[in-house]
């Protein structure tokens, strides 16, 4: 039992980082360097703990890009 447990977490952190991924290409920053990318996630990262309003803007850029189903 505790080994298809074992099996299920691996495979749904699996699947989140494959969707992780895809979020990357959908912004359109597949080719990018990975040093760029992880400096763009930490910088929005701090920012976003003092800055609700750039939590608010952003996130309503990005539901109208899955809306408009951009890739």
């Amino acid at each position: 039992m505790a080994r298809a447990t074992t099996i299920a977490a691996r495979r749904k952190d699996t699947r989140e980082k494959i969707e992780l991924g895809g979020l990357f290409v959908k912004a359109g920053l597949r080719y990018e360097t990975r040093a760029l990318l992880l400096g763009a996630l930490i910088d929005i990262g701090e920012r976003l703990k003092f800055d609700d309003g750039e939590r608010s803007r952003l996130t309503k850029i990005g539901t109208e890009a899955f809306r408009n189903g951009r890739e």
